[in-house]
């Protein structure tokens, strides 16, 4: 299972003390997602053989509108392992789940936005993972985390409806913020989500993380295309 983090600057904790914590909770991985224009400073290979853990460069793409969110997702897409790109309006929602290139629509139900059946359609045909921000759940009270309860209670049945793909994330933006899957999948269980479920959902930044790196590699040679002719983008 993986957690994907926010480091300094625009966290409080550094790539490396992000990991630590998460490999001692038994993560196998750790999605770095700072936004655009707040990128951590760290070297992914020399963390990883410290902590034994798997260190995936991501962003999250922030947008003020689907056409500033285009340019930024071509200008990431081939840099940047994974690809999220921030929701929370119904344009920008909407925007994200119709792109092949970006991986992730990240806090959806955050702001004034919603998800209904046309943009988890979208999401499926696209390979667009939605994601299940835990953090309201985690870290609000009162009204506020009611509601964010019920914000996720209509998102998972949604997305279970139609079989969208997910990833499911407390969004940590310091190692003390970093939960242990078992304490995220027993939140699961107690606003009903399944245990399963948030497990799943942890799991797939890492299946997401090898399919790109998988297609980003010089030795991967789309099936039927002779090598050396490759010449799409990679996602």
């Amino acid at each position: 299972m993986y957690e994907a983090v926010r480091a300094h600057p625009e966290g409080q904790s550094t790539v490396a003390r992000l990991a630590k914590r998460a490999a001692d909770y038994g993560y196998e991985g750790v999605v770095v997602r700072n936004r655009s224009g707040s990128r951590a400073d760290y070297d992914a290979d020399a963390i990883a053989e410290t902590y034994g853990i798997d260190v995936v460069d991501g962003v999250e793409i922030r947008a003020e509108t689907p056409q500033e969110a285009s340019g930024a997702v071509g200008n990431y897409r081939t840099s940047r392992t994974i690809v999220a790109l921030e929701g929370g309006t119904n344009a920008l929602n909407r925007f994200a789940v119709e792109q092949a290139k970006v991986d992730v629509l990240a806090g959806p139900m955050a702001g004034d936005g919603d998800v209904n059946h046309v943009l988890a359609k979208a999401a499926v045909e696209n390979g667009v993972r939605i994601e299940f921000d835990l953090s309201r759940a985690l870290r609000e009270s009162g009204g506020r985390r009611v509601r964010a309860i019920q914000s996720l209670r209509k998102l998972a049945e949604i997305v279970d409806y139609y079989d969208a793909p997910y990833v499911v994330s407390a969004d940590p933006t310091s190692h003390l913020e970093l939960r242990a899957p078992r304490e995220l999948q027993a939140l699961g269980e107690e606003i009903g989500l399944s245990g399963e479920f948030v497990a799943d959902g942890l799991a797939e930044w890492g299946r997401v993380a090898e399919r790109n790196r998988h297609v980003q590699s010089e030795s991967f040679i789309e099936p039927g295309v002779e090598r050396g002719r490759y010449e799409e983008e990679p996602r």
